[in-house]
């Protein structure tokens, strides 16, 4: 893994918006995948090049 793994409860800025990862999951190829919950409640999966910690 990278040194850019992240685990439950970490803020992250996403494409979209920040949030909070929630899940993380191996794909059936071997990559890794974070559930992000929005403030709205919507979740998304992301790479984690898709991803940045959040600043502060």
């Amino acid at each position: 893994m990278t040194d850019t793994a992240f685990k439950p409860g970490d803020t992250v800025v996403t494409p979209r918006d920040p949030g909070t990862i929630i899940d993380v999951r191996a794909t059936p190829s071997g990559k890794w995948v974070y559930g992000v919950e929005h403030d709205s409640g919507e979740v998304g999966y992301f790479t984690p090049r898709a991803l940045q910690r959040a600043q502060g």
